[in-house]
């Protein structure tokens, strides 16, 4: 037991490494490639829907099919998007690798990897401890990120500093992220058979392999996809991408800049443990969540540079405390054989909302009036979910909150 929990760590962590490694320099490279920001945004749409459908099928079978089959599944899907994406600079074939495999514009998670190791980590795991292991989870997950959003971006520079063209350093990107998912799939084959689900003998009819908790799944998916398609709007590519334009940063600068978003973020999901014990769940999503979108929307409107990067690294302090508590409380308020497909259906559910906004992103991109608009819509939708979730749920409790 204790073996698997590592392994999942592990391979979250390599994973968000991975994320990160590609998100800064991802639009800049597809720009090299002559792609214009409606087509980025096209492209990243489709990877999106795509990444929704396959996941969806995936995880809403991956109790019966098997979890372990799944993530072995996943990781090779990454491997083959992104050895596409290192030998094609065809949008036909770009895009189509992105519908099928498993390619990350921003530093968040895709595919159905998340919603399979949450099932796992919760069945390994008891209620009292799950939020704290999930806000480990985030935090080792951010760290990871942001080390490789720096690594990411700081390569790039070093390689362009020693002759190699910008289009060439981010292909050397592309290689790393590749490679990230054969390693996946190698270390998801130490999995135990101890992460797999009892199957009942006489099954109840599911949807989408829920049953009793399909109603508050449900519900519960259409508010993350309005939360995903405004956080989808300002995906960590199209953010580095806003900053390159708006203030002339070079890709290693943008690494660091990010690299101190996400170890600000991993530490405000650790630092929502402690708030979700005194204030519950719900109410730690809620009241944390909001401060940070209106810092979102204030973003844009600062002068210069030191104060746009300020508001920035504010505003990812207390952002992620949303999601630990998120991701415990879908566990918390589902049964034990619905986890990896409540967790899949929510996840699509966000997948699906982000699919839908960086279209949008790219048509603003595109004029210059409405450069800043998706930092402004972002943050509004933002603060109408947080209060529509408040009023939806402050009333189901988690087993742990109910006395």
């Amino acid at each position: 037991m204790q073996k698997d929990i590592y392994l999942l760590f592990t391979t979250r962590i390599i994973r968000m490494f991975c994320y990160g490694f590609l998100s800064i320099i991802l639009v800049l490279y597809l720009t090299e490639a002559g792609f214009s920001e409606k087509q980025i945004g096209l492209l990243f749409t489709l990877t999106l829907v795509g990444d929704a459908f396959i996941s969806l099928w995936l995880t809403t079978r991956a109790d019966r099919f098997g979890r372990k089959k799944t993530l072995i599944i996943g990781a090779l899907l990454m491997f083959f998007a992104g050895l596409v994406f290192i030998f094609t600079s065809n949008l036909f074939f770009l895009t189509l690798a992105a519908i099928i495999g498993v390619i990350s514009p921003s530093d968040k998670e895709i595919g159905p990897f998340l919603a399979v190791e949450q099932s796992s980590l919760t069945q390994l795991i008891s209620d009292g401890s799950r939020t704290n292991i999930f806000a480990w989870y985030n935090l080792g997950g951010s760290f990871s990120s942001a080390l490789g959003a720096l690594a990411g971006g700081w390569f790039a520079q070093i390689l362009q500093n020693n002759g190699l063209t910008s289009f060439e350093s981010y292909r050397f990107i592309l290689i790393g992220y590749a490679l990230g998912g054969l390693v996946l799939a190698v270390l998801f084959l130490q999995v135990s058979p101890i992460i797999e689900v009892k199957q009942e003998s006489n099954q109840t009819k599911k949807t989408l392999g829920l049953h009793q908790s399909k109603n508050v799944v449900f519900k519960l998916s259409v508010l993350f996809a309005l939360d995903s398609f405004a956080g989808g709007l300002i995906v960590q590519s199209f953010m580095a991408y806003w900053f390159h334009i708006k203030f002339g940063l070079n890709s290693g600068t943008l690494g660091s800049i990010f690299f101190g978003v996400n170890i600000l973020a991993g530490i405000s999901a650790l630092l929502a443990v402690q708030l979700a014990k005194k204030f519950g769940l719900i109410n730690t999503m809620v009241f944390t969540h909001i401060p940070s979108n209106i810092l979102l929307i204030l973003v844009p409107l600062m002068p210069t540079l030191p104060l746009a990067i300020g508001l920035l690294l504010l505003r990812f302090s207390i952002s992620q405390m949303d999601v630990p508590t998120r991701q415990s409380y879908t566990m918390a308020v589902v049964s034990p054989d619905e986890r990896s497909a409540a967790s899949g259906v929510t996840a699509i559910a966000r997948s699906i909302g982000a699919s839908l906004s960086p279209m949008l992103t790219g048509l603003f991109f595109s004029i210059p009036i409405l450069f800043s608009a998706p930092f402004f819509i972002s943050g509004g939708l933002k603060i109408v979910y947080d209060l529509l979730l408040f009023r939806e749920f402050r009333s189901i409790k988690p087993p742990e909150e109910k006395f």
